[in-house]
C-alpha cells in the first residue's frame, strides 16, 4: 500500500450528522476526517491518564496503592519497629493487669486456685550396709 494514498484516505472528508428520530430534523452536522478523529481521541486519552494520574499523586488516594502510601525505607523500618514495640507493650500490659487480678484474688482470698498437684511419690528404704 502506497503511503500517498493513507495519507490520502486520512484526510478525507466524512460528514457526521445526528438527526431527530421522530421529525428527522438535523440536530447536530459535522466535517470530520479520520485524522482529526484520530487526533481527538488521542488528546481525550492523554487528558484522561493525566487526570488521573495527578489525582493519584496530590490527593490522599494514593496511600490505598500497596508500596507507594508507605514512603522510602526508613519510614518502613521505622514503622516495623513501631509495630513490634506496640506488640511488647500491650503483651507487658496483658500480663501486668493478669498479675494484679490474680493478686488481688489472694489478698481478698477468693477463689485461690494452685497450679501445682500433689505427687504421689514411692518411699524410699535406706539400707545401712
Amino acid at each position: 500500500m502506497d503511503t500517498n494514498t493513507t495519507l490520502k484516505r486520512l484526510r478525507n472528508k466524512y460528514r457526521l450528522i445526528i438527526m431527530n428520530e421522530d421529525t428527522y430534523e438535523e440536530v447536530v452536522k459535522f466535517k470530520l476526517s479520520r485524522w482529526s478523529v484520530y487526533t481527538a481521541l488521542s488528546v481525550i486519552f492523554v487528558l484522561l491518564v493525566a487526570l488521573t494520574t495527578a489525582l493519584i499523586i496530590f490527593t490522599p488516594l494514593k496511600y490505598y496503592l500497596p508500596g507507594v502510601g508507605l514512603g522510602n525505607a526508613k519510614q518502613i523500618k521505622e514503622y516495623r519497629e513501631l509495630k513490634m514495640r506496640t506488640d511488647s507493650m500491650e503483651q507487658s500490659l496483658k500480663l501486668q493487669h493478669q498479675y494484679l487480678e490474680d493478686l488481688q484474688k489472694v489478698l481478698s482470698g477468693k477463689d485461690i486456685k494452685l497450679d501445682t498437684n500433689k505427687l504421689a511419690l514411692p518411699k524410699v528404704e535406706n539400707s545401712d550396709d
